[in-house]
């Protein structure tokens, strides 16, 4: 089994001033240092950051940065940037060295995806520009993972009440994804206790059929505030979900979206008839989960290419286009098979 650590940790940096870049900068390092690298590989890090970073703090409108350890595997040093303008009319012509343009992250684009391990890029003209980079401790490719999360807290707030986790399951034979989210009832340190107790009893019992899981998150949830809790295991073609309360659960791709169904309820204190559902996944589908931090409005049309990308570029876009900075906000994305490099 592989989880990642709790969401709230997530410390998202606004790019709108030169002091970002060290800021940033020093938690990659640090990060690096943590996770094995040398002392030549922290330092290539450290530039690809430095220069991701500088160029959302010069050219980008709404600019934030995040760089944590990668929730699949913490041993990669993850880098997420997202901005809301101007975009780049030609991510291929950006990523050639030399290259300069005005728009978010175009001057040394070509040398960060050099040294990255593995990067994915979506940009579109006043739209804005997403940017994820992994960085490994020896320099060569890895593969996009098949799940990603992110979360940010509510107005100014350093802690956040929603909270996901990522596991393994299945045999070799058969990989299955299965994923949590769970949004804490209310907002700061007593919500994000709760989610962080889901998170942890998901952890205990990630290889059982969402339904049992659900009934247990339920059951072990009754000394906090509770909240609303969604677990989805994911395979090649289908998905099974359990949601209790208002976690929005959705199988999407670039031409529509299919919501999944949570039953009524606050888990921990109010639940009645938990239901497990049944979902045919088609090729090249990604399940989306969210809480109501994300509006339901969101649509795949309205970002052309978005769902093309990698679940970790879809995350960063559905936080961008559908998150509210009235609430804690959460989204874990899932594409079973997804071997872009």
């Amino acid at each position: 089994m592989v989880a990642v650590r709790y969401a709230h940790d997530d410390a998202w940096v606004r790019a709108d001033n030169s002091s970002a870049v060290g800021t940033v900068r020093r938690m990659a390092v640090d990060l690096a240092e943590a996770a094995g690298f040398d002392a030549e590989r922290t330092g290539q890090t450290a530039v690809a950051v430095t220069e991701a970073v500088s160029n959302l703090v010069k050219h980008a409108v709404e600019g934030v940065v995040m760089v944590r350890s990668q929730p699949v595997n913490p041993a990669v040093v993850e880098l997420v940037a997202i901005d809301r303008g101007p975009g780049m009319p030609d991510v291929a012509r950006a990523l050639r060295d030399g290259y300069s343009t005005s728009g978010t992250l175009g001057i040394g684009m070509g040398a960060m995806a050099r040294i990255s391990s593995w990067y994915d890029v979506h940009s579109l003209p006043g739209k804005g520009t997403i940017l994820v980079m992994h960085f490994t401790a020896a320099d060569a490719p890895s593969a996009a993972p098949h799940a990603s999360g992110l979360s940010r807290p509510i107005g100014e707030e350093t802690v956040s009440g929603d909270s996901f986790a990522i596991a393994a399951t299945g045999d070799g034979a058969t990989p299955e994804t299965t994923v949590l989210l769970c949004d804490g009832l209310g907002h700061g340190e007593l919500a994000a206790q709760a989610s962080r107790t889901a998170v942890e009893l998901f952890l205990r019992a990630a290889d059982e059929e969402p339904l049992a899981t659900l009934e247990r998150l339920h059951r072990g949830l009754g000394h906090t505030r509770g909240g609303a809790v969604a677990v989805a295991r994911v395979r090649a073609t289908s998905v099974s979900y359990a949601g209790l309360g208002n976690i929005s659960g959705w199988i999407a791709n670039a031409e529509g979206r299919r919501g999944m169904v949570s039953v009524p309820g606050i888990a921990g204190h109010q639940a009645r008839h938990l239901r497990q559902y049944d979902f045919d996944l088609p090729e090249h589908a990604t399940v989306v989960l969210h809480s109501d931090g994300l509006t339901e409005r969101w649509h795949p049309s309205a970002v052309p290419g978005l769902f093309a990308r990698s679940p970790a570029v879809v995350a960063a876009g559905l936080l961008r286009e559908a998150g509210s900075r009235r609430d804690d906000a959460c989204v874990v994305t899932v594409r079973p098979g997804d071997d872009r490099d």
